[in-house]
């Protein structure tokens, strides 16, 4: 894409992963006691014919890595492992003493954080008390992230004998002056190794996730770290965005200056060296953000058009209810989302006296979910279209208008009942989304509140 359309589009905008995104949330539309009734209905709803899925926080981290965005606990402290595995456990029979029948689940994802901070024994007790009260699909999928520097053998069989077949290795970047500005050092060797042995249990996807835009970042830097990740082709390549966003996650993102990130085009150039290095090796792009094998589940999903993306990202399947549970999970019905408090001792103590321990969220307009719909179609597919009633809205002309700067300028392809967008213009898919965000459009953010899009 020309460099004018970078500097012209590339500007603050949200990564969709809800919609409406969290800072647009009416949070008085919602409680305890209507995310309850939503959560049933949407049990009710699906969970006999898809299942649902389930996201488990797990917040602790030994060291702050200065990239991340993530809710977290910096402690070596490992006493905490035991009290927070007994509330989240706490937080499940909560909700299954709600549902009527046996919670069936597709999905389950240990995000962080960082997941194997935990050690085998309590992953094993957390996931037995989970599959205690529920059984699995017999399309499952289980997942978890994982930091290689304390990722043991044990950790890999465990959670494999579990029945988790995917795992996602936090990478970043592999130039020692990157890793240490991020603090994030690691050793190829080390991702080697632990690439090898979860191989070797018998994982059928290992994922490797890369960034762009960190600070010192070179174009030689992105060629290096790809070339190492093709010597051990991971079936998934998560090749994301660094978000500098220091007004909202603080001390750690002001470890280092604006003036040490990449500029705004040769940034553009590391995405686009990566782009082209992994079509060489074979990936294919996947939605925003990711490449994978034709061999992989999630290619495999977008062939056959049942990508979905979600507060965990791009999943190869749609539940209608995804619980939330852990410190500041996010919990979505479709109706409404739900998050849980981001304090580790106000969750643990809401959820250990039976309460949901959510403290904000949002119910859904019929706007909001047909605009929600418009959006998912255009991050996970390259189109949508408004060819049935349901998915037409009173707004739907002022919205199209917004786009048609970005049709003249080859980002998008209008039809008259439909648009899609093309290859070349997949980097702009952010902004082409903020042309449906009603939400956004009628309240403009007074303050910093999203990363640049490009």
């Amino acid at each position: 894409m020309k460099n004018r359309f970078i500097q012209k589009y590339n500007i603050p905008g949200p990564r969709y992963t809800s919609y409406p995104t969290v800072p647009y949330w009416e949070e008085e539309s919602i409680h305890s006691i209507n995310w309850e009734q939503t959560a049933v209905r949407a049990f009710n709803e699906s969970n006999q014919d898809e299942g649902i899925s389930l996201y488990i926080h797990l917040p602790f981290c030994e060291n702050l890595c200065t990239f991340c965005g993530c809710h977290k606990k910096i402690t070596k402290r490992h006493s905490v492992e035991t009290p927070y595995i007994q509330a989240v456990l706490n937080e499940w029979d909560t909700y299954v003493s709600k549902f009527e029948g046996t919670p069936r689940i597709k999905e389950l994802h240990l995000g962080g954080g960082t997941p194997t901070f935990f050690s085998p024994t309590h992953l094993q007790q957390l996931i037995n008390g989970i599959l205690k009260k529920a059984v699995k699909t017999p399309d499952y999928e289980f997942s978890f992230e994982a930091h290689p520097n304390n990722t043991t053998r044990e950790h890999l069989e465990t959670l494999f004998n579990l029945g988790f077949q995917r795992c996602s290795f936090g990478i970043q970047d592999y130039d020692p002056l990157v890793q240490k500005t991020i603090n994030r050092i690691q050793s190829f060797e080390q991702v080697e190794e632990v690439t090898r042995m979860a191989r070797e249990i018998g994982y059928t996807s290992i994922s490797h996730d890369l960034i762009f835009g960190l600070p010192h970042q070179t174009l030689q830097n992105i060629q290096a770290t790809i070339q190492k990740t093709s010597k051990l082709r991971p079936d998934r390549i998560a090749f994301y965005s660094y978000a500098h966003v220091p007004w909202i996650k603080g001390t750690g993102q002001r470890g280092y200056s604006e003036k040490d990130l990449p500029t705004t085009d040769v940034k553009r150039k590391l995405y686009e060296t990566g782009k082209q290095l992994f079509s060489e090796l074979g990936y294919v792009e996947i939605g925003m953000d990711h490449f994978a094998l034709k061999s992989d589940s999630l290619y495999q999903a977008m062939e056959t058009r049942t990508l979905h993306r979600n507060f965990m990202g791009y999943t190869p399947s749609k539940t209608k209810l995804m619980v939330g549970l852990g410190m500041s999970s996010i919990s979505d019905s479709w109706y409404a989302f739900a998050q849980n408090e981001k304090s580790v001792s106000e969750y643990q103590k809401r959820a250990n006296s039976g309460e949901l321990p959510i403290f904000r969220g949002h119910k859904l307009s019929s706007e909001d979910q047909i605009i929600r719909k418009h959006i998912l179609n255009i991050m996970c597919h390259f189109e949508t279209n408004w060819k049935l009633p349901e998915l037409q809205f009173a707004e739907l002309p002022e919205c199209l208008g917004r786009l048609h700067e970005m049709e003249a300028d080859g980002l998008v392809i209008m039809h008259s009942d439909g648009l899609q967008v093309p290859e070349q213009a997949r980097p702009y898919v952010r902004n082409i989304c903020m042309a449906f965000d009603l939400r956004l459009i009628r309240k403009k953010p007074s303050t910093r509140v999203f990363s640049m899009t490009i």
